[in-house]
């Protein structure tokens, strides 16, 4: 009695782990286009789409930074939000410690986590004069 017990535990648990597996969350695609400035604050304001399970979202994009910033910028970035299993997942603030530079136009890539644990990876071009060296943090708002 005591091994079927056992075992009906043991399959149970088996069961409710792949259930909330991470290999059940989905992706999307994601295209944002944003505007960066500052001199030591900075601030980021831009929009983008995300493309979940054939349906096209709005995305809102915004962000604070803390750290040398100097300059403005814009930045255009495309890719993918991993580890999602509904659309409210994206929404959140995915923070990164970031450097670099762009005088006249210069590449971007990025991964980032929010506190859904949503992953996203971007690249992209940025055009602008700027220099930063800074923590910041990317909200994402599904519209």
């Amino acid at each position: 009695m005591m091994t079927l017990r056992t075992i009906l535990f043991a399959l149970a648990a088996l069961l409710l782990a792949a259930a909330t597996s991470p290999a059940r969350a989905e992706e999307g695609q994601v295209n944002i286009q944003f505007f960066k400035a500052g001199w030591v604050i900075g601030g980021s304001y831009g929009k983008g789409v995300l493309s979940f399970r054939g349906e096209q979202y709005l995305l809102k994009v915004g962000g604070l930074s803390y750290g040398l910033t100097f300059g403005g910028s814009q930045t255009s970035l495309e890719g993918r939000v991993r580890n999602i299993r509904n659309i409210s997942d994206v929404n959140g603030v995915y923070g990164a410690g970031s450097a670099g530079a762009a005088i006249i136009k210069g590449g971007q890539a990025i991964v980032l986590t929010n506190q859904n644990g949503a992953i996203l990876e971007l690249s992209g071009t940025q055009t602008g004069l700027i220099v930063n060296f800074d923590l910041s943090g990317l909200a994402l708002t599904v519209e």
